[in-house]
């Protein structure tokens, strides 16, 4: 078997056995703690620039199929697992995960102690990580890594080109892709929504003169700190149309309204995180992909309230505004592979577009 190297910009270097592609690039490490859904992880274009350890041990067992993904082009740069299984048993699988990774161009790494990376992780937060050769120079890959910048364009990366539509005779709504889940796609196409999916750098005047009843902003990769043009974009049409943003979307909302994003130390990467629901007092088991959130104690400097709440750390998990038709969550209500508690946010995004349209 192909020994192959992780290597962490603080020196850390984890051995194991290779699997996928050898196309080696250099990414932020992080973990996602969800037991199943590998398919959906790798092709959530919110992981662009990462590479992607999975804490559960065993990965690969239902091979891949064609109906879960979430973008065609995945983006991660890296996959790490303890245990890769090298005979999938699934009706639907139609490829292994080590074929596909091959397809796409992503490295993988087996054999190695993710519980000790996730500690490492978590007590030292995300760093820059590279998988490389068993003979690679590991004290000058990690003046590599220590060199190297984040990245700041992911979104230019994962965003359509062009617009398109997906037409239906519902409620017209403009999608602005910042590297938007499919499920975000078939939740609202199964409300029957004529939807219009645009690039990320589309202006307010571009989308209002489609005369939509609402406006879905994505999720997305990166910090929402680069996105100027998009913050800009949201500020134009508040108050003109219903806006309704997931994860990435959420964050350029609190920051068109005036409010603040952090860092988070590790982020919130998994399908088990719990939300409650500050109106209802339900706890909402949650899907999540993020690295950065709305600073709490910011939205005093905005027309925002807190509306969920992450039980685990008391994050900002959705937002509402108080004078227009504008609300978001942190996590994702379309799931994609689970649970689906939160699935009724979109049924209040149709509900809203209704009222305000009378």
């Amino acid at each position: 078997m192909q020994k192959r190297k992780l290597i962490l910009e603080d020196g850390s270097v984890y051995e194991g056995i290779a699997f996928g592609d050898d196309t080696y690039q250099v990414g932020e490490l992080v973990f996602n703690t969800g037991m199943s859904g590998y398919q959906e992880v790798l092709s959530d274009l919110s992981y662009c620039g990462q590479i992607v350890l999975m804490t559960y041990p065993l990965i690969g067992n239902y091979g891949i199929n064609r109906d879960d993904f979430e973008s065609l082009d995945p983006a991660v740069f890296g996959f790490v697992v303890r245990e890769y299984c090298e005979t999938p048993s699934n009706f639907r699988g139609d490829m292994s995960l080590d074929t596909f990774l091959k397809q796409k161009h992503i490295p993988g790494i087996a054999g190695v102690d993710t519980r000790a990376i996730t500690r490492k992780l978590r007590n030292s937060g995300t760093m820059r990580a590279i998988l490389a050769d068993s003979d690679a120079n590991v004290e000058e890959t990690v003046k590599m890594l220590k060199a190297t910048p984040y990245l700041h364009d992911q979104v230019a990366r994962v965003s359509t080109q062009k617009p398109f539509p997906i037409p239906s005779r519902g409620k017209k709504v403009v999608l602005l892709d910042f590297g938007a889940k499919h499920g975000i796609i078939r939740e609202l196409s199964k409300r029957h929504c004529d939807l219009i999916v645009m690039p990320y750098d589309t202006s307010a005047e571009a989308i209002l003169a489609l005369h939509p009843d609402g406006v879905m902003l994505s999720n997305g990769p990166g910090d929402p700190k680069d996105m100027q043009v998009a913050i800009q974009t949201i500020r134009e049409l508040m108050g003109k149309v219903v806006i309704f943003g997931i994860c990435l979307g959420h964050q350029l909302i609190a920051l068109a309204c005036g409010a603040n994003t952090v860092k988070l130390k590790f982020g919130h990467r998994g399908c088990n995180h719990p939300v409650m629901n500050l109106a209802t007092g339900k706890v909402e088991m949650t899907s999540q992909n993020h690295g950065y959130a709305v600073e709490a104690e910011s939205l005093e400097n905005s027309e925002l309230v807190m509306s969920h709440q992450a039980l685990n750390d008391k994050s900002v998990e959705g937002v509402r505004h108080q004078r227009y038709p504008i609300f978001s969550v942190q996590y994702h209500p379309e799931a994609a592979p689970g649970p689906e508690d939160s699935n009724y946010l979109f049924d209040q995004f149709m509900e809203l577009m209704e009222k305000e349209r009378v």
